[in-house]
């Protein structure tokens, strides 16, 4: 490899070589998993894991973005070890523990991803629709809750958010009050609220499914969601 080119299915030393010839930084595994960009292993069929080949496939990179997968990669593990992938179809697939474990001279990084990487730190853009990222790690308003998640469930949601019990309190969905507010304005986290909701009042998942597809406010919530879903078989 030169300066100038990555293969398509780089390896850790070849993503971080290229990377601090361009940023001019140091980079290792643990870097460039904080830093988002996923990593891949190629699979190749077995009976075991049939599931995740469609018919007429035998071999696939497997993402790896479950998040304690990757906190484990960053942590220095010397084995790669995947608990949830997706299948060749691009569908979230949960594995039997104790999942697929393999070395970590496996991992490949994508040079599409690798590239927008590079560019994104390189040439940042500004998106007006997303909210701060503070926001997004708190929750969503009380009017917010009302309208996306109002009337799916048998009760008065105005009032449950009131009293702060169950799902609706700081042992459920809600969190830190919000600052821009007045004292008694609290935020509320809606993958716990959502997932409250269909366990405890059966509110149906296919309502909830609808709902992070279409609501605006439910936007940077989506891949939380999503992962939560992966985990339930959903």
């Amino acid at each position: 490899m030169t300066s100038g080119t990555i293969p398509n299915n780089a390896t850790t030393e070849e993503t971080c070589a290229w990377l601090s010839v361009r940023t001019g930084s140091s980079w290792d595994l643990a870097r460039l998993v904080e830093a988002g960009i996923t990593p891949h292993v190629w699979l190749d069929y077995s009976e075991e894991y049939a599931g995740l080949f469609a018919e007429g496939v035998t071999r696939y990179p497997a993402p790896i973005f479950y998040i304690e997968d990757t906190k484990r990669l960053a942590a220095g593990s010397g084995d790669v070890l995947i608990r949830m992938t997706r299948d060749s179809d691009r569908i979230s697939f949960k594995l039997k523990p104790p999942g697929i474990t393999m070395p970590l001279d496996a991992l490949r990084f994508f040079h599409r991803d690798i590239a927008d990487f590079l560019e994104s730190i390189l040439h940042p853009k500004e998106d007006p629709a997303t909210p701060p990222p503070k926001e997004i790690l708190k929750g969503i308003t009380r009017d917010e809750v009302l309208r996306i998640f109002g009337g799916m469930a048998k009760l008065d949601l105005e009032k449950s958010l009131a009293s702060g019990i169950g799902i609706f309190g700081d042992d459920g969905a809600r969190v830190r009050k919000n600052s821009r507010a007045g004292k008694n304005t609290h935020l509320w986290n809606p993958v716990t609220l959502a997932l409250g909701l269909n366990d405890v009042y059966r509110v149906p998942m296919s309502h909830l499914k609808k709902a992070f597809a279409a609501q605006a406010d439910l936007r940077p919530w989506k891949a939380a969601w999503l992962e939560s879903l992966a985990l339930l078989g959903e």
